[in-house]
């Protein structure tokens, strides 16, 4: 057999090189045919509500021809992971990054995005300051936990409040967390302290309709196996909590578990997300209110975004009075309080997202 010369081997090189390159550019899940590329980086892969935006991102781009590559966090606070993340978007030259920020560690990885010319769009958990992206599409957070505080303080009808407030962090400040703690005491009628803190409120004292006592301030995670710890702690500290304030579905999932082992009842639960298995839950009991919020309509608009801005559209604008596009919220409950707007489990069924 004859060897390769070498300007045959370099040519061979350069041959492999250039199929090498191919591969790499049509990485990602969906191939656009138009050379706009965009990111979703999401908190993690797990939780349903981002499986559901990632599902979302994907219909999206295939339907305006837009190459989709999505990353994430390994769970909820992985705040490295969402920096290479942008790392690898950027060197790619994508034309822009739609996150759902893990906290405050990665704001100097979008503000490179930023100066590399990339748009950065925030989904779900405006960034703190909220300039840092270029725009947020989320719902509005505080208005999410108002609505779950108000109905709260309604059906109560003028008993002591005995409350656990189970949050996302205890170890770091993300705007997702303390807007909808804040706004679930602001709904009960709690005065609050600095607004973007949890646990500074008087531990003590009147709500709207009576008296407060609030137990805990206990981290979650946003999982299950989180909001059971949290609940138990909770417990320990006292038993006769009557209502429990949790920052998601899932972790409203694990507090139930520890409320019924601890043989607890008459235990007012309310949570934020609106999944298709939270409205389900609603119907079944275990949860008693949820804000219904909408992850396949921020992902949606965040690609059609980057999309019609990369092709020389105009750019989206924030909702009047807010400083980002609020994609709605809707309170779901089969326990209507006067008052307060709510649709009941039936009809969230219908507009909900995940698998039931």
């Amino acid at each position: 057999m004859r060897k390769r010369t070498g300007r045959r081997a370099a040519r061979l090189f350069a041959a492999v090189a250039a199929l090498s390159l191919l591969a790499t550019a049509c990485g990602g899940d969906d191939a656009g045919d138009d050379g706009v590329a965009v990111s979703l980086i999401t908190k993690n892969s797990t939780n349903p509500f981002f499986v559901t935006m990632q599902d979302g991102a994907r219909k999206a781009a295939e339907g305006e021809g837009v190459k989709l590559t999505v990353a994430a966090g390994k769970e909820d606070g992985d705040e490295a992971g969402q920096v290479q993340a942008i790392e690898d978007a950027i060197a790619r030259g994508d034309a822009g990054i739609l996150i759902t920020p893990n906290g405050p560690g990665v704001n100097p990885a979008i503000k490179k995005a930023r100066d590399a010319g990339l748009y950065v769009i925030a989904l779900d958990t405006p960034p703190d300051p909220a300039d840092t992206v270029d725009i947020t599409f989320a719902t509005d957070n505080f208005k999410a936990g108002e609505l779950i505080g108000k109905w709260t303080a309604a059906q109560l009808g003028g008993k002591a409040a005995t409350i656990a407030l189970l949050d996302l962090f205890n170890d770091k400040i993300v705007s997702v967390d303390y807007n909808r703690d804040q706004g679930f005491l602001a709904g009960m009628g709690i005065p609050t302290g600095d607004k973007r803190k949890n646990g500074d409120e008087a531990p003590s004292g009147s709500y709207s309709g009576g008296t407060y006592q609030i137990v805990c301030n206990e981290p979650t995670d946003g999982a299950e196996d989180g909001g059971r710890t949290a609940m138990e702690r909770c417990l320990a500290k006292n038993p006769n909590v009557n209502v429990v304030y949790t920052i998601n579905e899932p972790a409203a999932v694990g507090a139930q578990k520890a409320l019924q082992a601890a043989g607890s009842k008459d235990v007012i639960v309310v949570s934020i997300d609106g999944g298709c298995n939270g409205v389900q839950q609603v119907k079944n009991g275990l949860i008693n209110a949820t804000s219904q919020q909408y992850p396949l309509k921020m992902a949606e608009l965040g690609v059609k975004a980057i999309k019609q801005i990369a092709t020389g559209g105009a750019k989206p604008a924030v909702t009047s009075g807010l400083d980002f596009y609020d994609t709605g919220v809707a309170l779901v409950t089969d326990e209507p309080a006067t008052g307060v707007e709510s649709i009941d489990s039936t009809e969230g069924a219908k507009i909900c997202w995940g698998a039931a």
